[in-house]
Formats: structure tokens, sequence, C-alpha cells
């Protein structure tokens, strides 16, 4: 959840770590700082607020240094304050550290620290776990990189830690378990971090860092170990990510560039698996795994949040066109119940950073009760990447914008080609109604584009709505995740009390909260299910409530029912859902910005949730 750089070279470290928590500031901000080490002295800067309130406190400070670490927070233990911040420092003043994740014991031990006299100035697990460090290495005489072993046999938990010595002054130490790290590899320097986005504008040669692995980084020398303090082989991996697409490229917000993004990224998601002319769909990872795949007992969809619900999409699609039971879980519960999983089960886990830390625990569980793992994520070298028997990247490109758009659709695109993969294979869509549909797959980015050239209409949608309190956001069928979709993404970005209903459910409960201030919006294109939604419509309008609808082109029915509503294109039912939503995320956009918020880091969230 937070976001961790660091740096030791011949360049001032200073500048790099800087900029990097600037492009981390999704992962978190609600405070930054820095430890700089020069000379043997040892400088930590914090403040409360974003990566821009540390620049400024830090004008006219000293700030030369090779060596540095930076941190900018997602508060988890403790509120948001200058003394909660990281970097902390240890009792003696010598070490310095900065930490992603949870420590789960950290109260014990930090009981046992106070009986030894220890004093803490913050209310944080990692203050904790430094000084336990630091106990250990002053107690048995040993190393800093051995008493770090030591204590991480201790704790439960997860951590991505990176730790500076004022005796050192060239070395960062680093580990990690269920929160990632990634090392740039320079010519006489290295470069940490919670991703790429940091790095890539110094070097393209990285190694991920596994769990339960331990990196002693110097400019010119980078050494892996494990917990067992044996020597790994650090596997370097070429970044395939242009330094343009972490920028704003002349857009006011990145979420507003990633939604405009989307016929290109939809297009690389499709590009080289999808050929509608010839009839194929080519993905390597469902190509090389079919009989799994195709002859499963049943396939349950592992995710949290957005991904949650484009995994709600995929039941719908493949239960239809694959005749395979599928049950869509949260990872935050499935982890914790006690789940039936046998052999013959297949588990796919959606998640754009590959990082999420309750999904990485429920596939860890299912594979070892026997089930076959496929991870769809958008990060190339995830957790989830690693820990899956196979998968499919969605190409998306880094998604900056803390409410997810461009991921969203990528991963709706792969799941749609991976039921009509199986399906083909298995027998059970006939030849016509798959090529109809390839075709149609292949006509999604055109069709995004030409409601991406209409949303200028949904801006002054969103100038009448701003000002309201709720909304309630109704749909059928495939249509009925992307309510839940819509109403997640105005409550994300605008705080705006949102709620999701399957349309025929608003007479069970809803329907009571409709009154004359009340924006109802409709996922109404055409499918099945259109004359029942119609009916809903009229049942919302006989009782004076706001209809917003989302109808097809030429829809004659829709409009006279609907105060405001917005035409897509055609498309199969099957497919709607990756154009429906894209008025929706530009909804949620226009309304949050309206409102003078900062859609791009909305409060209390984070980008990668990485800790329970």
């Amino acid at each position: 959840m937070c976001g961790i750089v660091g740096y030791t070279g011949p360049r001032q470290a200073f500048p790099v770590v800087l900029k990097g928590l600037k492009r981390l500031e999704y992962r978190g901000y609600d405070s930054a700082g820095v430890a700089l080490l020069k000379n043997g002295n040892l400088s930590v800067y914090k403040k409360k607020g974003k990566v821009a309130d540390l620049e400024e406190h830090l004008i006219g400070k000293d700030i030369e240094a090779n060596i540095g670490i930076g941190h900018t927070r997602w508060a988890t233990h403790g509120e948001p304050s200058d003394r909660n911040a990281h970097p902390h420092s240890s009792a003696s003043g010598r070490l310095a550290m900065i930490h992603n994740g949870i420590i789960e014991n950290y109260a014990q031990i930090k009981q046992e620290l106070v009986k030894k006299g220890y004093q803490f100035s913050s209310d944080t697990d990692t203050e904790v776990l430094l000084n336990f460090i630091e106990d250990i290495r002053n107690n048995n005489n040993s190393s800093l990189e051995e008493a770090i072993r030591i204590a991480l046999k201790r704790v439960t938990g997860a951590y991505c830690i990176l730790l500076i010595d004022q005796d050192d002054p060239h070395t960062i130490i680093a580990a990690r378990k269920g929160s990632p790290l990634v090392i740039g590899i320079g010519k006489g320097e290295h470069f940490l971090a919670s991703d790429a986005s940091p790095i890539i504008e110094y070097t393209k040669e990285v190694v991920y860092v596994n769990d339960y692995e331990l990196a002693i980084v110097k400019p010119d020398e980078l050494i892996l170990k494990n917990l067992g303090n044996e020597k790994i082989t650090p596997y370097i991996t070429k970044l395939d990510m242009e330094l343009a697409a972490i920028e704003k490229g002349g857009y006011d917000h990145f979420m507003l560039k990633e939604i405009f993004e989307q016929p290109s990224t939809i297009y690389d998601c499709l590009r080289g698996r999808l050929d509608a002319n010839a009839g194929t769909i080519r993905m390597s990872g469902i190509d090389k795994n079919i009989e799994q795949l195709k002859n499963a007992n049943r396939i349950m969809i592992v995710a949290c949040g957005t991904s949650w619900h484009a995994g709600l999409v995929a039941e719908y699609i493949i239960e239809e066109l694959c005749r395979i039971p599928v049950e869509v879980e949260y990872a935050s519960e499935f982890r914790y119940r006690n789940p039936i999983i046998n052999k013959g089960d297949v588990i796919i886990a959606v998640s754009q950073s590959g990082e999420t830390a309750d999904t990485l625990v429920a596939l860890e569980r299912a594979k070892e009760n026997g089930a076959f793992i496929f991870g769809i994520v958008n990060v190339v070298g995830s957790s989830i990447a690693r820990l899956s028997h196979a998968g499919a990247y969605t190409h998306a490109g880094p998604e900056i914008g803390v409410a997810s758009t461009k991921a969203f659709t990528g991963q709706l695109a792969v799941l749609c080609m991976m039921a009509l993969n199986i399906a083909h294979a298995k027998g059970t869509i006939s030849e016509d109604r798959y090529k109809k549909l390839l075709l149609e797959l292949e006509e999604v980015p055109e069709k995004i584009d030409s409601i991406l050239k209409n949303a200028e209409e949904v801006k002054k949608i969103a100038d009448v709505y701003k000002d309201a309190s709720d909304f309630l956001f109704l749909g059928r069928g495939y249509n009925f995740p992307i309510a839940l979709e819509g109403a997640l993404k105005l409550k994300e970005i605008s705080y705006i009390h949102a709620e999701g209903y399957p349309a025929a459910e608003m007479k069970h409960g809803p329907i009571a909260l409709v009154s004359e201030t009340l924006p109802v919006v409709f996922i109404a294109t055409k499918d099945p299910y259109h004359e029942k939604i119609v009916s809903n419509m009229q049942e919302i309008k006989a009782r004076k409530g706001k209809i917003i609808s989302i109808i097809t082109e030429g829809d004659e029915v829709t409009p006279p029912l609907s105060d405001h509503y917005f035409s897509i294109p055609p498309a199969d039912e099957i497919i709607a859902p990756i154009l429906s939503v894209v008025p929706l995320q530009l909804l949620s956009y226009y309304v949050g910005t309206a409102k003078g918020l900062d859609v791009d880091k909305p409060r209390n969230l984070a980008k990668s949730v990485t800790v329970e």
C-alpha cells in the first residue's frame, strides 16, 4: 500500500528518491519522508501530507548524499502525522528504515522491548521492527544483515523493508514478504522501488525480489540471499515499458488519460492473440493448458474490488459459453473460510497489480489443495504471475490513477477471450456464434473510441448531478456487475454514496430510496432483458426519480423515460459490458473534477492493497 524508493551510487540520491516518490504517490499519500546518508551522518526528514509538502519542507536543508531511501505512506498503524511518517530511526540513531506492510505481532515484540527500556516516538509497527533488529544486533554482536534475518524469522505479517546504517555509507539492505520490491541494475548504481515506475528513467534491467529473500545492495554489487543465508543468483528481467507511459501526456489527470487510452490498451490486449478473419485466438497460457481448463470440474474466480466485478462478468460469460460452473469469491473472504477445493478445480486470480495480499494468500491455499491456478494480471513479474501455473497479462500498461479504468476493460477482454477459447475447444459454442463474437471483440477498440469522442455529453450530465448526495445504479444480466462497478467508481472518486443493484431487485428494498432528488443510473443497452429494464425505468419514473440511462444507439423506447441518456454502439450482450462501463468511468471522473477533488488520489485509498 505504501511506496518505497532507494538509491545507492554516484548520483545525488535525493532527486532520484524524490522523483520516485512522486511516481509512487498513487500507492499512498498521507505522509512522506526520506533518509539520507553522507559522511557517516544520517539525516531523516519527513512530513505529513503529500510528497509536495515534503519537498517544500526540505527547502534550504542539507540534502546532499549518494545514498538514500524514501517512503510515501498509506497509514495502517498510527494516524497520519509527522511522527508516524517513515523513515523511522532506531533508538541509537544509527539505523533508518522504511516499511511497506503490517507486522501482526508487533505488540508482543514492543512489550518485550519496553521491558528492556526502549522508548518509542511513534505509534507504528515499523519503529518496533527497527528497534527489534537493532536490539538483536547489539545483544548478539552480529552484523546488521544477520540481525535482520533473525528478526524476520520471528515476525509475522507482510513486509518490504529498506534499511541504511550510518556505519556503512554505501549499502542498502532490503527484504520482502508479501509486499513487492524491484531492484534496477545500473552502471555502478542500483535503484530500489515498490514497482518499476521510478526505475525506468535510469535502467530497463531489473530484478524482482521474491518472498523471504534479502538483498544487500551496494553501488557496484547486488547480493541476494534467502533467510537461511544461502546465496541466490539474481534473475535479470528487461522492462517492456516506456517513460511516456507513466506521464500525463497533456491530460489534466492520469485517470482521464487512462480512460482515453482504452482503445489502444484493448487493442494491445487483443493484438497477436485474436484474429477474427482466421477465426483464431492464440493465448499460450490457455493453449498449453487447454485440457485442464476445458475439463475443469468448476472454476473459482478470486479477486477484490474492481477485479471482483470483472470476475462477475466472467461468471456470466463462462457459464453461458463453456457450460462450466463458476463461483466468484472475494479473496478477503475466501482466505479465511474453509472452502472446498479439489484437484480438477481451476482458480482464476484477477488482479491489476498482481500483488493483492488477500488474493495471494488465497491462491497459496488453493494451490496447496491441488487446484490449477491461472493468473490474470497487468504487472509483468508480479507475485501472482509468478505463483500461478499459467496466466495471461492484460497489457494495459502502467495504471497510475488509483481508481482502475483501463485495467478493468483489459481484464474483461482477457476473460472474454479465455471463455471463447475454452468454449471453442470444448465444442459448447457454434462456429457461427464463435466467429461473430471474435469479430465483435475485435471491433471494441474502435467502438470505445467513438464513445470517447462524445465525452463532453457525459460531462454535461455530471455537471447537473454533481451535488447529489446519493446515486443508485441498476443493471440486469451482464450489465449488473457494470452497475456495481459504476457505483464503486463514483464512490471512489466523488465520495458520493452510491449503490449498485440488479434492476429486478429494486422492488425488494432500494425503491424505498427513490425521490425527486435521487439520480438512478440504468445500464439499459439492447439485450434480452431490455423490456424488463424498461419496466423498471417506468417504476422509477412513476416515483419522480431522476433517470440517467446508458442505451444502445437507435433505441427509441428508452430516451422518453430518461432525464438524461448517453448512447453507445450496438454490441452482443457478452461484449457490451466493455463498452457500457466507459461512460460510467467518465461520469465518475467528471463529477469528481466538478467537485474540485483530486481524482487521481482519492482520500483513504491506495492503488495496490498489499496488506489485509
